[in-house]
């Protein structure tokens, strides 16, 4: 690419709605434009990045045996139906009416449909096991788009889906995706960890993600620095269970608390530590309402209730809602005296005499204890916190956030069942085919190696993922000579291979460092006086390689580093 003759900017001030330092990057590079809340366009350098992010996910599936395949987007709504997700998704799936009035949707994702596809070939187990996959566009309609390309409505997705007649094989299957990730991400360069993690929406029996180690994401990663527990902090198992003490149970005393609707305020008036406090928070569950109560110093893990109930849909009560069933101001809710089920989390079980709201504005009891209530259910629903216990090994748990870049689930037979994926097994016995679901996201890969690498100039990008791997700057390109020599290298270099910038426009040597620097090529070569001497700076992005090399030496001097 020359620059003179191509389309190129970048922008000197950082972008105001770009509330992460990747996307800020990207933007400021000329790499990726916002069209419109988690919207986005690619620009030539932008896209040439995820290309080449894509070459590599193709090339290592390829290799692990799947079959490359392109799925429409536009779906009839019918098939989410069918499986019993459309009402899963909810609003997050966009739907739209052709001129028929028949109901399509976007497709957010394409288990439905390579079930279909599988089922057009599988008839007998002898036609099992394959894997199919496909990159392309996925839409779901987010309500809160955020961190520029890590939470957005339309998104790029390598998505694939193994078929297998039994569980045996679903774990063959499962082990080369494992296996075909890591090498991708290896590739890549990316610090990431694998995490176990919820099922969520997609449903099966394991889920684990591969998630980028970044200063900011959606996920906090809960792992141990002594052994390889990694876990996403939704599924994370609490098991710091509190011991028996010998405390002599009080009798409860209904205190006047005016004004402290927050844990914090009553600790602070009542001079108590959190940890004598049990918070009641009131869930709308599946229609119905609980009371639902963790240490004062504890929030509650929603995905953990929604596993313990086996419900679909876990949400908070409403002000409204939470001051009709309490009788009272929010933030003085309590088990005492309540009408709905109560589910306390385990470490309750072993308190004594702590604190709650009284059902009563600007009240609270003193002194509870659970013989002052009954409840429904007991289970750990609280979120892990950092120094609690790892489950293997009992080393202090810390936390990390990242970046979910890859997915991988055991779904076993669900989908084959709810869209009648079968199969006749050696007895002519008529059986549900066995799935798994691995997922990549090509912007996520994109953003994680910005948020790792990215200094404070600009973004620096492994040279197999680079826009382009060589930028030569001519520092005057009214000197003949540099801009015939620039000329002379790019086409050399274009010639072995190599992709390469050749910046020959008319600004200021600075302009033009800090552009290239900003857009993150791995090898700068600068073109100066020296050119007339037959010397060439040759300089690494990363700040490796900093040095003068002869004109004739310079093609060996490149090939050397990338080839």
């Amino acid at each position: 690419m020359i620059l003179s003759k191509s389309y190129f900017y970048t922008l000197r001030e950082n972008v105001k709605d770009e509330e992460t330092k990747s996307s800020n990057l990207l933007a400021r590079s000329g790499m990726i434009k916002k069209v419109s809340n988690g919207i986005y366009m690619y620009t030539p350098l932008g896209f040439r990045v995820l290309k080449k992010i894509e070459n590599i996910v193709r090339d290592e599936m390829n290799k692990s045996g799947a079959q490359e395949l392109l799925m429409p987007s536009l779906l009839p709504e019918d098939i989410y139906v069918t499986s019993g997700r459309r009402e899963n998704f909810g609003k997050n799936m966009f739907g739209l009416k052709d001129r028929y009035e028949r109901d399509y949707v976007l497709g957010p994702t394409h288990e439905e449909l390579f079930a279909i596809a599988a089922g057009s070939m599988i008839h007998s187990y002898k036609d099992l096991p394959f894997n199919l996959y496909q990159i392309g566009r996925k839409y779901r309609d987010e309500p809160r788009p955020r961190f520029g390309l890590i939470r957005i409505r339309e998104f790029i997705m390598k998505d694939a889906y193994s078929f297998d007649f039994n569980y045996v094989g679903l774990d063959k299957s499962y082990k080369i995706m494992y296996d075909t990730y890591v090498r991708i991400f290896d590739r890549i360069g990316i610090n990431y960890r694998v995490v176990k993690a919820d099922t969520g929406t997609m449903g099966g029996i394991l889920s684990e993600e591969f998630q980028a180690i970044t200063d900011v994401g959606e996920d906090i990663l809960v792992l141990c620095p002594k052994c390889d527990y990694a876990s996403n902090l939704e599924v994370s198992e609490c098991i710091d269970i509190p011991k028996e003490n010998d405390e002599e149970i009080l009798s409860k005393e209904l205190v006047y608390t005016p004004n402290v609707g927050t844990i914090e305020d009553v600790t602070n008036y009542l001079n108590l530590p959190a940890s004598k406090f049990v918070k009641t928070l009131i869930y709308k569950i599946d229609g119905q309402f609980y009371a639902c109560l963790v240490p004062g110093d504890r929030d509650i893990n929603e995905v953990k209730l929604e596993k313990l109930l086996g419900s679909k849909e876990v949400e908070m009560a409403s002000i409204e809602e939470v001051e009709e069933i309490t009788a009272s101001k929010v933030g003085f809710a309590g088990p005492i005296g309540l009408n709905i089920p109560i589910i306390i989390d385990n470490d309750i079980k072993y308190m004594k005499n702590y604190v709650v709201g009284a059902n009563k504005s600007d009240y609270h009891y003193m002194n509870v204890n659970n013989n002052d209530f009954e409840y429904y259910l007991a289970g750990d629903i609280k979120n892990v916190k950092e120094g609690d216990k790892c489950p293997k090994c009992g080393a202090s748990l810390y936390f990390n956030k990242g970046i979910e870049i890859g997915n991988i689930f055991k779904l076993g037979t669900k989908y084959s069942e709810s869209l009648g994926l079968y199969y006749t097994d050696a007895n002519n016995t008529l059986k549900p085919v066995v799935m798994g679901s691995y997922g990549i996201g090509l912007e996520r890969i994109m953003v994680a190696v910005a948020e790792q690498s990215a200094d404070d100039k600009g973004l620096v990008w492994p040279i197999n993922i680079a826009p382009y791997e060589v930028a030569i700057v001519i520092i005057d390109p009214k000197d003949n000579t540099q801009l015939e020599i620039g000329h002379q290298l790019y086409n050399n270099l274009k010639n072995i291979g190599v992709d390469v910038i050749l910046d020959d426009r008319d600004e200021r040597p600075g302009v033009k460092f800090n552009d290239i620097d900003l857009i993150g090529i791995p090898i700068r070569i600068t073109i100066g006086k020296k050119v007339h001497e037959d010397i060439v700076e040759l300089k690494l992005r990363n700040g490796e390689i900093n040095k003068e090399v002869n004109v004739k030496n310079i093609v060996n001097n490149v090939k050397e580093l990338i080839m």
